[in-house]
């Protein structure tokens, strides 16, 4: 009995095999989506080119005033405030009067000494109130100088050998959005974190809008080494596992199909990937959308009926250009089915093919059970 299941399991897999050639071939890593699936996936690309390449180290930091464009403004005698004006928050010229203290020297007025701001900047903390006393020793208010700022950021240690004073970074500061600041290194903090294994690397950033306050969180992007006439695609469009990388890749000619192409990724760089082996310059690769992409399947749409939209017309049921035996059988098909004699060449050859391929398998089955059969003697009477 165990002889004749197989041969009916395989009977049953040449009857799939038949049946599969009626089916319409379809690659695997090809997708063909109709305008419908693409405005669905939202499916952006951008083009593969050659250019710079900077190898970068992700710190994070914050950002700090520059000591030396802070000042304080006192007053060189005792009194109390009879006039402010300015508070936290506000932006004062350098010059500009900015607190009035009544002296407490006898007069008739008593005098009254004008307190200017001896630097233009924003007034960052106001330790006053009208009619407080004041002394000397006593500061008033803290005005800084925010046209420049510090970007500090907390670089590991095993990554202080490749930077020195002049190293570049590529700063972003979440409370200004996605804007890319761009930051020359000054010099290294004065100790390291033993906690943490990092080190503070300083650098300069212009903040002519004011913008940028102190203490606010910082990205950055640190430039370690550049080179050049390197293949990048943004990491948006880089898929799959570490074993199984691959990018979605447009067709040259078939508007909206896309064909899965396993690539080599080198270093990232920010939102760049470099690309060793897989793609070309000149490919376009999917960006947005190439995530859903990799779950849709074959698509929306055959190869067939791609190619058939885009050149005009007919092509076989796996994509490929028919010849001219073909497409002298396609146009009989045509005009049969115009005529109202609707005759299937192709399909006839295939219904035979696999009317054949199931009676050789009942063959089969019918050979191994007779040869399993027990031969019956008669006995005389």
């Amino acid at each position: 009995m165990n002889h004749i299941s197989i041969r009916i399991k395989l009977a049953a897999i040449l009857c799939y095999a038949a049946a599969s050639v009626s089916s319409s071939a379809q690659d695997p890593n090809t997708i063909v989506l109709d305008e419908i699936g693409v405005k669905n996936l939202r499916i952006e690309t951008v083009e593969v080119e050659e250019e710079d390449f900077d190898e970068t180290v992700f710190a994070l930091g914050r950002i700090a005033e520059i000591p030396e464009r802070h000042a304080v403004v006192s007053s060189r005698i005792s009194g109390r405030v009879v006039g402010l004006d300015a508070h936290e928050g506000d932006t004062v010229e350098a010059g500009s009067i900015v607190v009035s203290v009544e002296s407490r020297q006898p007069g008739n007025p008593p005098p009254i000494i004008e307190l200017k701001a001896p630097i233009g900047g924003l007034v960052v903390e106001s330790h006053v109130r009208l009619g407080e006393p004041v002394e000397p020793d006593k500061e008033l208010l803290d005005v800084s100088d925010l046209k420049e700022v510090y970007a500090i950021a907390r670089v590991p240690e095993h990554y202080a050998a490749k930077l020195a004073p002049g190293s570049k970074a590529r700063i972003v500061v979440a409370a200004l959005g996605k804007q890319i600041i761009e930051g020359e290194m000054l010099r290294f903090g004065t100790s390291a974190d033993s906690e943490s294994g990092t080190i503070d690397a300083v650098f300069r950033v212009a903040n002519p809008e004011l913008r940028m306050r102190p203490e606010m969180r910082a990205e950055f992007n640190i430039v370690l080494a550049s080179r050049t006439g390197i293949l990048t695609v943004p990491r948006s469009a880089l898929q799959g596992g570490p074993s199984d990388r691959h990018v979605f890749v447009t067709d040259f000619e078939i508007p909206n199909m896309f064909h899965r192409s396993p690539v080599r990724a080198g270093q990232i760089s920010g939102d760049r990937v470099e690309i060793l082996s897989g793609v070309f310059p000149g490919d376009q690769v999917v960006t947005t959308g190439s995530y859903p992409l990799g779950f849709s399947g074959g698509g929306s749409m055959t190869a067939r009926d791609a190619l058939e939209a885009a050149h005009g017309h007919e092509h076989n049921d796996d994509g490929s250009e028919p010849t001219p035996a073909q497409e002298a059988e396609q146009r009989a098909a045509k005009k049969a089915a115009a005529s109202g004699h609707a005759t299937e060449p192709s399909r006839n050859r295939e219904w035979f093919f696999m009317a054949t391929t199931i009676v050789f398998a009942l063959l089969l089955v019918v050979m191994s059970i007779v040869k399993r059969r027990p031969e019956t003697t008669s006995n005389p009477s």
